[in-house]
């Protein structure tokens, strides 16, 4: 996400519709940040609205699905962003919400440089492509 506020607010909502949902951003203190990790990490939280203070070094067994609520400004954002799924042996699986010019011409120069084609979501998902079976 690119703020703070969108992502409390997502976050908000995640929780109150009952899922284990936390958020990691800079308005939340280094000590805090570390323990949300830790619970993220040790699979006690599954679900984690991230700005991109979340976005590079983090390597994280397990991790399934990856959502672009807000798409990143760069390809490289991109790649570091969906690269946090499917690691480790484990299948893995990129959502981006596309709803700007801008949007499009990120998506469009990821597809460029790292000559992948990122289809438009279908309408059912088989849970195969990103869960190992």
């Amino acid at each position: 996400m690119k703020s703070t506020a969108r992502a409390d607010v997502l976050n908000r909502l995640l929780t109150k519709s009952s899922f284990p949902s936390m958020t990691i951003h800079s308005g939340v203190a280094q000590d805090e940040r570390i323990q949300r990790f830790e619970l993220f990490k040790n699979f006690k939280k599954r679900i984690m609205v991230a700005t991109d203070v979340f976005g590079r070094g983090i390597d994280i067994e397990r991790v399934n699905i990856v959502i672009n609520y807000d798409m990143p400004d760069t390809s490289d954002q991109y790649l570091h962003r969906v690269g946090r799924a499917g690691r480790f042996g484990t299948k893995g699986l990129a959502i981006s919400f596309v709803t700007t010019q801008e949007d499009e011409s990120v998506l469009e120069d990821t597809q460029r440089r790292f000559e992948v084609k990122i289809e438009d979501m279908p309408n059912q998902i088989d849970s195969s492509t990103y869960m190992n079976q």
